[in-house]
C-alpha cells in the first residue's frame, strides 16, 4: 500500500479514537503493515492480530489470535477494532468483537465485495472506510 493511501486510512481510523482509550487493534495484518505503521507514528498504540505469527513495524504490538474465535484479553481497552481488505465472512466477527469490547468497528474490502454488516461509508483518500453501525 502506498503511503498516501496508509496516512489517509490512518487519519480516518483516528477520527474514531477516543482519548481516553488512544489504542486501536487491527485484526488479520498479514504482511500489509503501511497503515498500522502510520498509526504508530501518529503517537496511536496499536495491536495487530493475525492467525499466524507476523513482524510488525516498530511500535506495533503483535499478538496472535483468531478473531473468529478471539481472546477478548487482545481487544481490551481498544477504541477502535479495525481490518484491512476483510473478506465478508469476516465482518460479522470483526463486529462481535468490537462490541464485546465496546470499541467502534471499521474495515476495507477487497473493493467488489459489499459490507456483510449495515455500515456507515466514509471516503478516506482514494479508500472507502466501512465504519459498522452500533446496536
Amino acid at each position: 500500500m502506498e503511503p498516501t493511501r496508509a496516512g489517509a486510512l490512518a487519519d480516518g481510523l483516528l477520527t474514531l479514537v477516543e482519548r481516553e482509550r488512544p489504542r486501536v487493534v487491527e485484526v488479520g495484518i498479514g504482511r500489509e503493515t503501511a497503515v498500522a505503521a502510520a498509526l504508530a507514528e501518529r503517537g496511536c498504540p496499536v495491536v495487530a492480530t493475525d492467525v499466524y505469527e507476523r513482524e510488525t513495524p516498530d511500535g506495533v504490538r503483535f499478538a496472535r489470535d483468531d478473531v473468529t474465535t478471539p481472546a477478548l484479553d487482545v481487544y481490551a481497552e481498544a477504541a477502535v477494532v479495525y481490518a484491512l481488505n476483510c473478506p465478508p465472512e469476516l465482518h460479522r466477527p470483526l463486529r462481535a468483537v468490537a462490541r464485546d469490547v465496546d470499541a467502534a468497528c471499521a474495515f476495507t474490502t477487497l473493493g467488489g465485495d459489499p459490507p456483510a454488516v449495515p455500515v456507515e461509508r466514509r471516503t478516506v483518500g482514494p479508500e472507502t472506510l466501512y465504519v459498522a453501525r452500533p446496536r
